[in-house]
């Protein structure tokens, strides 16, 4: 999973990677270059008393050491390059598919595993590429350079790496292994954890009014306790890896003096070649030591890589069409044919045969007791879902066949849960429509009786608003809602329960502004109060997901029993009549 992800977002940006490898080679050929001329001071000027040799030298040297930090810096210059674009395309790539999610893939999902994905995931694998292109890359071109000269110093003495390197590779290669599954636990256990505290934030009103306080301390202590546990297992693992490595890399050490002072004294090698070999000796354990330190990073980016292929391969449960509609020019109309919905793995369907069909200019109302099914049915229209059976059609396509921007383009949805983004009230607004003009925005705002409190707020349409719109109460997040759906002037309005925040008095009120701008459109509106709708053009009334009465107020009053059973438990006899 991790070198498929970064073959195919990674290996774009090849043009940055071959620089790094070119940076990098020189600048590690200046690293391996100088062990070699230090000996020859040794050698060839300190012990011979030649200063002069020992200044030229010195000086190549320090040209030397030029080279090597100028192109050191720009290595990681160029590998940071490559490793932040390939986190930001990884990023952008997750963003639209969670985007083209339907609601049902989301919740399959689950939100807070999906942020930890986009944030957390990435992360992970973006820190693996940055480490590779800055220590990684390095760490092959001195194993091999650093044997090669290690070699060239003294033949018999290298044959000490052929056991240094061995046994620090199966030294470290053990405690990766056993790492894998600590990193694949962790990421779980940081799912759970942010969905804990996701819950515990957004219904800090519920736990409050419930003192619930201490359950949910205890319930966050014990995800936190979990991941913490899970941490400290794979510390424990990381912490024996690197006195591992010095262990090695100081057993080695002494090996080489040993041997190489014994060498020493038998006339079979030089002072100078002993220290470059020395040098070499390090130069090349380090670099093991790097490429573990990278190694170590590997299965925790490996769990995360599988993770964000999760996603990328997901399958949106609403797929665009191969050839889609791209024009509408019949009449607007939404019809349902025999419409059925069921969610994967239930044994029962939500929606079964549900006909209806709504012509321009008429309004239809959908009531039926909680779970009856009403949202769903109304989410089917814009595609949120898509039915398991029958047809939806607007304007006498079916929605399966049209392009998703002109289906949405005809529709404006107010959400059961109206939602705000963080900005003013104009971007909100203008979320519907990007060209709408402040005049637009204003006359939205009259219909859907919101003009007076945001004239109110500081800076009118320029008033900030607090994400999820924390700031206003439900009722005006409510009627901003409306307006915004307002504001696209869309051919279809649906409006999920989108009336059940405001009082009577500004209930009556928004549906009698409403009457001229939807005179045109196609309108259903969801409802529980019968005042809200008893002057529709049609009521179709839900129980179970199962059609059971459809017609005007008066004709549901004689004929629907469920209708009548909702009348009488709102409306007084008088009223009903």
């Amino acid at each position: 999973m991790l070198i498929r992800l970064l073959r195919t977002y990674l290996l774009r940006y090849r043009g940055l990677l071959l620089i790094v490898l070119g940076l990098t080679f020189v600048q590690t050929m200046g690293t391996l270059f100088l062990p070699s001329l230090n000996a020859d001071i040794i050698d060839k000027g300190i012990a011979t008393g030649n200063t002069g040799y020992i200044w030229r030298t010195g000086g190549i040297m320090l040209v030397v050491t030029l080279v090597q930090v100028v192109f050191a810096i720009a290595a990681v210059y160029y590998g940071s390059q490559a490793a932040m674009a390939f986190g930001r395309d990884v990023r952008s790539a997750l963003f639209h598919q969670v985007t083209d999610f339907s609601a049902q893939d989301v919740a399959a999902f689950g939100a807070p595993s999906l942020i930890t994905r986009i944030t957390n995931d990435v992360t992970q694998v973006q820190v693996l590429v940055l480490m590779s292109c800055t220590l990684l890359v390095a760490a092959p071109i001195t194993i091999v350079g650093g044997a090669f000269m290690a070699v060239r110093e003294d033949g018999p003495l290298s044959l000490l790496l052929l056991v240094s390197v061995p046994v620090l590779i199966v030294a470290v290669g053990l405690v990766i292994i056993r790492m894998v599954p600590q990193f694949q636990v962790m990421q779980v256990r940081i799912d759970r954890i942010n969905e804990v505290l996701r819950e515990q934030i957004t219904g800090m009103r519920v736990v409050r009014a419930f003192v619930r306080e201490p359950h949910e301390a205890r319930r966050f202590g014990g995800a936190n306790d979990e991941l913490t546990m899970t941490s400290l297992r794979a510390g424990r693992l990381m912490a024996f890896m690197f006195p591992t490595v010095v262990l090695v890399l100081n057993t080695s050490s002494v090996a080489a003096i040993w041997i190489g002072a014994d060498r020493i004294g038998n006339g079979q090698m030089k002072v100078g070649a002993l220290i470059a070999f020395l040098s070499y000796l390090i130069q090349i354990l380090m670099s093991v030591m790097m490429a573990t330190f990278v190694a170590v990073m590997a299965p925790r980016a490996s769990v995360s890589a599988e993770r964000i292929n999760e996603i990328l391969d997901a399958r949106s449960s609403v797929v665009p069409p191969a050839n889609p509609v791209t024009r509408l020019d019949a009449p607007t109309s939404l019809e349902l044919r025999h419409v059925e919905f069921k969610y994967p793995g239930a044994e029962h369907a939500v929606l079964t045969d549900i006909t209806l069909r709504v012509a321009a200019g008429e309004t239809t109302a959908i009531i039926g007791s909680t779970g009856a099914g009403k949202t769903t049915l109304l989410n089917l229209v814009p595609r949120l879902f898509d039915a398991t059976g029958g047809d939806v059609l607007v304007d006498g396509v079916n929605v399966r066949d049209l392009e998703p921007e002109l289906l949405w383009s005809r529709i404006g949805l107010v959400p059961q849960k109206p939602y705000l983004f963080s900005g003013t009230v104009a971007t909100n607004l203008r979320h519907a429509n990007p060209d709408a003009t402040d005049d637009e925005l204003w006359d939205a705002l009259d219909v859907a009786q919101a003009k007076a409190f945001v004239t109110a707020m500081p800076g009118g349409l320029d008033a900030r608003i607090a994400q999820g719109g924390s700031n206003v109460s439900g009722g005006q997040r409510q009627r901003l809602a409306i307006a915004r759906a307002l504001v696209r002037r869309p051919g279809i309005y649906l409006f999920d329960d989108s009336f059940s925040a405001l009082d009577l008095a500004t209930d009556a009120a928004l549906r009698a502004a409403l009457v001229p701008v939807i005179a045109d459109a196609v309108t259903v509106i969801v409802a529980q109060r019968v005042s809200t709708i008893r002057h529709a053009d049609q009521i179709l009334v839900i129980e179970d997901g199962r059609e059971v009465g459809l017609g005007t107020h008066h004709e549901l009053l004689e004929s629907c029993p469920t209708y009548q059973e909702i009348v009488a438990s709102q409306l007084t006899e008088e009223e009903a009549a």
